[in-house]
């Protein structure tokens, strides 16, 4: 068995392009060509902490994969990330074990920020500013994921702590955008046609009258049941609602937020999948609200664990 170390990982991640690999994973999802169990899940609260075991197969692939991610949020405390995790790839023919991903969860953080980016340029109409709600490190992943993909600049950040809002601040312009700070969600919200959602929030933080005509939004936070960052209405008010997994957001993210809330209106919610392939229709006009529930599903594990997977072996055979 191959154990393949983060360095190696970060590396390999650089020369391969896994938005198509990601995509495939998607519309194989949608298309009932993987197996994807429930998510297994642990949730603490002293500290606070969740555990995501994601795991699964697509059809015709060589491997089966299982991956463990968890986020705690107090691990700077300590001076350690607070993402943590791992990847095993199996062979799914014989059950045994062809590699281990030592990746710190960076893995899952750059699966979702191409999520987010495949969602931003199916869905948002141009961008005037990104309006990002949140300052760990997928608050900055998913705009530095959009510079291949916008030529906007300009961001609009918020967040609950002002030490992490200038760390932000510094980060992201060290990036090359250009980093206001919002007041407040409701104020970013005022100033920007693309939102980005990823705090670990348990109360909403945006309300129905707080979204602008012809917004995009990304929510990313609420992966766990709990977490939540739109508030009542705003599912309901949205043209069209895609969600990465029907199935999953029913139970957590946004959605089952709004079907809690009795928004039951879901006619308008449709699977990312389907949108790749082509079986439905994005946005169509730009004063359209659209929105975006990634939950994270293990497609996008499994293509991503893959991808690096052959990579590492066609560098260590190229020796």
């Amino acid at each position: 068995m191959e154990i393949i170390q983060k360095e190696s990982i970060t590396e390999i991640i650089n020369e391969i392009d896994l938005v198509p690999e990601i995509e495939r994973g998607f519309i194989a999802y949608s298309n009932g060509e993987s197996v994807v169990p429930p998510i297994g899940e642990l949730v603490f609260d002293h500290p606070p902490g969740d555990v995501h075991i994601k795991y699964g197969y697509i059809f015709g692939d060589s491997f089966y994969v299982i991956k463990i991610a968890s986020g705690f949020w107090e691990n700077e405390k300590y001076g350690i990330p607070n993402g943590q995790g791992m990847m095993l790839l199996f062979n799914r023919r014989t059950g045994q074990p062809e590699a281990l991903l030592l990746d710190d969860a960076i893995l899952t953080d750059i699966r979702t920020a191409i999520a987010g980016q495949i969602c931003v340029s199916k869905f948002s109409n141009k961008i005037n500013k990104i309006g990002v709600l949140g300052t760990g490190v997928q608050a900055r992943l998913q705009v530095q994921y959009l510079k291949s993909i916008t030529q906007s600049r300009e961001v609009v950040v918020w967040g609950r702590d002002a030490r992490k809002v200038n760390d932000y601040k510094r980060d992201i312009s060290d990036q090359g955008f250009e980093v206001t700070l919002g007041n407040s969600p409701k104020d970013v919200a005022s100033k920007c046609n693309l939102l980005i959602t990823a705090t670990s929030s348990r109360e909403y933080l945006l309300s129905k009258n707080d979204i602008l005509e012809g917004t995009h939004i990304n929510a990313v936070g609420s992966d766990t049941v709990g977490k939540r960052e739109l508030g009542p209405g705003i599912i309901k008010k949205a043209d069209i609602v895609i969600a990465d997994s029907i199935v999953q957001c029913q139970e957590r993210g946004e959605i089952s937020c709004a079907i809690k809330d009795g928004d039951t209106a879901t006619k308008n919610i449709f699977e990312l999948g389907d949108v790749l392939s082509g079986k439905v229709q994005g946005r169509e006009l730009g004063t359209q609200i659209t929105v975006c529930d990634l939950t994270g599903v293990s497609v996008q594990d499994i293509k991503i664990a893959t991808a690096v997977f052959n990579r590492y072996m066609e560098k260590k055979n190229e020796i």
